[in-house]
């Protein structure tokens, strides 16, 4: 061929023919070298010496030594099934065969023969529950019918603890989603026997109160094992729909509530007034009725004490009640007076003199 050197039997790029085992560039394969260098292991070689030392460990040789390590991993298997932890906040409930033992699991590390015996584990310590949603989402959850046929959308929490785990466990399927249905049924049940101010406002307090005794008797009946220990009213408020029309009743009964409470600001300010005005005429009348009764009773007793001494006395009071009369008509008046004793007295009255003593003593009189 053309490309054959001048060795014969040659490859086109001049390496030598088959008989001395080289290759296509001139050089043989690659052959083990003296010493060791880079060679990698024998895999059947590692494998042999790995199972001899597995005789030197293990008696029975290497089917005897599967056999111990499987009955280790089956032992330590069955001490992790059988040992279990309690923590602080939880209870156990051991199971024989299925049927719940009359102990109780406390905190703690315990031991069971499982699989013959089992365990269930609860927490112990209060949770909550929240029921409904926020009336600002358009979940329909929540929603109630009041008594004054209103609805209203109610979010509320209950707050309950597993006082008896055996029956928690074992009493009730699912006690979470039953102890939320019960809390529902109960809350529809109080908010439809009353209006819907009550709910807003009024009476929260005594609802979340009615609501827990009949949620409290309900789980007790089911033998639930749960204790309630409050039910809180976080939002009540009207469904988004109604929201608007339901703010603007609220305006109007508020804007009632301030004219009655101004009308009865009103009605007391006069009616106080008119109980004082009539407390004065009741008082003025009983002080003049006080003072005509003592100016009679005293005229009364005046004339008694005359009559008295007339009595005793008839001339002398006569002449003294006759003095004092004319003492009292004739002491105003101008008078000359002449005794009968006055003889060749020719009797003469200045009469304009006595004119001008009358004005001037009625000039000084006033």
């Amino acid at each position: 061929m053309p490309w054959s050197n001048q060795n014969g039997g040659g490859g086109p790029w001049g390496g030598g023919g088959g008989g001395n085992n080289q290759g296509p560039w001139g050089q043989g394969p690659n052959r083990p070298r003296g010493g060791g260098g880079n060679t990698p292991p024998d895999l059947e070689d590692l494998i042999r010496r790995g199972q001899d030392r597995l005789k030197n460990i293990v008696p029975g040789g290497f089917n005897g030594g599967v056999i111990v390590i499987l009955a280790l991993v089956l032992v330590a298997f069955w001490m992790v099934q059988a040992i279990y932890t309690v923590q602080p906040d939880e209870r156990g409930v051991e199971l024989r065969f299925g049927k719940p033992k009359e102990e109780i699991s406390m905190p703690g590390l315990h031991f069971h023969a499982w699989p013959l015996e089992t365990v269930e584990i609860t927490k112990v310590t209060e949770q909550q529950q929240n029921i409904g949603a926020k009336a600002s989402t358009s979940s329909s959850a929540g929603l109630m019918l009041s008594g004054d046929q209103n609805i209203v959308n109610v979010q509320f929490s209950v707050l309950y603890t597993v006082s008896d785990p055996k029956s928690f466990l074992f009493n009730i399927e699912v006690p979470q989603v039953t102890l939320q249905q019960v809390a529902e049924s109960a809350m529809r049940e109080v908010v439809g026997r009353r209006p819907a101010q009550d709910i807003f406002r009024d009476a929260r307090q005594q609802i979340a109160a009615d609501v827990k005794a009949i949620m409290q008797g309900t789980m007790d009946s089911y033998g639930s094992g749960i204790s309630i220990n409050a039910v809180a009213i976080e939002d009540a408020a009207p469904p988004r729909e109604v929201a608007d029309a339901f703010d603007e009743v609220q305006r109007a009964e508020q804007d009632e509530d301030r004219f009655v409470e101004e009308a009865n600001k009103y009605s007391n300010q006069q009616l106080g007034q008119a109980r004082g005005q009539a407390a004065q005429i009741r008082e003025e009348a009983a002080a003049y009725k006080d003072r005509v009764v003592k100016e009679a009773e005293g005229e009364a007793q005046r004339f008694v004490d005359i009559h008295e001494e007339y009595s005793k006395a008839p001339d002398v009071t006569r002449k003294r009640l006759y003095l004092e009369t004319m003492e009292q008509v004739l002491k105003s008046s101008n008078k000359v007076i002449l005794g009968d004793q006055q003889q060749g007295v020719v009797p003469y009255l200045p009469l304009n003199e006595l004119g001008r003593m009358g004005q001037t003593q009625t000039q000084g009189g006033n």
